[in-house]
């Protein structure tokens, strides 16, 4: 599993992902539309406006990134869902467009924001959420352009609709996570003695075009060592030595929706802590997984894996040596998305919700270990998207 291969043949030995998962269809991203519309009156707002980013792909289709130029959507509680965009790209958001919509288009020369207001006086909307994840400068200038507008955080309507993922949703997800977990498998296959932490990042991103990831990696952390201590490494480059622990954390997207799989393993034979450091970080990360249940809330998961570290002696809270972070995050078109498996969130489980399952243990200057497969959760518990690592020197089940 660790090492006795060549960069070559694992890539030569890569094919692309047989049996896609589908691509969200018109009538799921309707009933999203309608989720939003209910949930809106129920906390009593008139209209729904949504920017570029994961939001607007959720709702509309359209995968393009925030920038200067304000894209939006714009959702009456009735009528069809206005996009306001830039006259230039009609081109391209008409080919990306997933839904039916009426158009606001607005010139270089002319001011967007005056384009919303505008709308939201033909409605007569009187009380409009915001997408929390909107520039400041955005809001700023619609209230502006609106006085008398009263606007509202759109959290409450937007995380909502997003967390719960569709039985498509999951099968979007489950490929991109079996896909990064093969690239895994084969990124542990060309570990040699003296490789360099910018090989394998380099291998891992052409691993993950070569089975089928458009982009590549979404995002590559590879560590040797010492460098492991620090969840998110160190600068500079890292090289490989016998009895280090690597690290490496990866993903890729297949439909917009994330993988993020961390693995961590010997490169030799492991000494007596580095051993016993893994075998908890497994115990922990079992006992979080076991923790799920809808009703829940998701800071009892973080809990249940705190308290197998505790009970070792790691810790309390964050101290280190010890787990300095939350022991999960959401998943879905955002790689960190809500709800989060952290003190303090009391986001009840539900179905369908997704979330990493990491309690890293840090050892301060020495190592660390981190353990990252996903779950959702079920009608009864959860279920696994990948399969977890056996053991400190056999990483793949």
């Amino acid at each position: 599993m660790i090492g006795g291969s060549t960069i070559e043949a694992e890539l030569g030995a890569l094919t692309a992902w047989a049996d896609g998962a589908p691509a969200i269809g018109g009538d799921e991203r309707a009933a999203r539309i309608e989720q939003a519309r209910a949930l809106m009156a129920e906390t009593g707002v008139d209209a729904l406006l949504v920017g570029a980013g994961a939001s607007l792909r959720y709702f509309a289709g359209i995968g393009w990134g925030a920038s200067e130029r304000l894209v939006a959507m714009l959702l009456p509680l009735q009528g069809a869902p206005i996009i306001v965009a830039p006259a230039f790209e009609r081109g391209t958001l008409e080919a990306e467009l997933a839904i039916p919509a009426d158009l606001r288009l607005w010139e270089e020369d002319e001011s967007p924001s005056d384009l919303v207001a505008s709308a939201l006086a033909d409605l007569g909307a009187a009380t409009l959420a915001i997408d929390p994840a909107m520039a400041f400068l955005f809001v700023e200038r619609l209230r502006r352009a609106a006085p008398r507008l009263t606007v509202r955080e759109a959290s409450p309507i937007i995380d909502l609709c997003r967390m719960a993922k569709s039985p498509a949703e999951l099968a979007l997800m489950q490929q991109a996570k079996s896909m990064t977990l093969e690239v895994h498998r084969r990124a542990a296959r060309i570990l040699t003695p003296g490789i360099s932490a910018s090989t394998v990042r380099d291998f891992i991103d052409r691993a993950h075009r070569a089975i089928g990831a458009p982009g590549g990696s979404s995002f590559c952390i590879v560590q040797f060592g010492r460098s492991t201590a620090f969840p998110h490494g160190l600068p500079g480059e890292n090289y490989l030595e016998d009895g280090d622990l690597v690290l490496i954390d990866t993903g890729c997207t297949v439909g917009g929706y994330h993988s993020d799989i961390t693995r961590s393993y010997i490169f030799g034979q492991p000494d007596d802590d580095q051993r016993a450091m893994w075998d908890l970080e497994k115990e922990a990360q079992q006992a979080a997984f076991d923790a799920v249940a809808p009703g829940v809330p998701c800071e009892a998961v973080d809990a249940a894996a705190r308290r197998v570290l505790e009970g070792a002696g790691l810790g309390p809270g964050y101290a280190l040596p010890g787990l300095p972070h939350r022991t999960g995050h959401g998943i879905g078109l955002s790689i960190h998305e809500p709800a989060y498996l952290v003190k303090g969130d009391t986001t009840p489980l539900r179905p369908g919700m997704c979330f990493s399952n990491e309690p890293m243990i840090v050892v301060p200057e020495r190592f660390g270990i981190r353990l990252e497969d996903h779950f959702h959760v079920t009608q009864t518990g959860a279920a696994w998207f990948t399969p977890p690592s056996p053991a400190i020197d056999r990483p793949f089940a």
